[in-house]
């Protein structure tokens, strides 16, 4: 279990860290937009790895909703 919180943090923060790169690449606009498109695109796929760690983390059991606000 700490094992997958741990990925799924170390994902979180690598997605900053790839639209950061983003934000700068857009923010210095050298005219080189293949590094701020490489940086979306690297980020919109740890997002669906992200999202693969959290569903099959549920599927598997470690991960249970905890039903806020019932």
């Amino acid at each position: 279990m700490e094992l997958l919180k741990i990925a799924i943090f170390v994902v979180l923060g690598a997605i900053v860290v790839s639209l950061g790169s983003a934000l700068y690449h857009l923010a210095t606009g050298k005219g080189d937009s293949n590094k701020m498109m490489r940086s979306l695109t690297v980020r919109v796929s740890l997002s669906v790895l992200l999202f693969v760690l959290i569903m099959v983390g549920w599927k598997v059991g470690l991960i249970r909703p905890h039903g806020v606000g019932r």
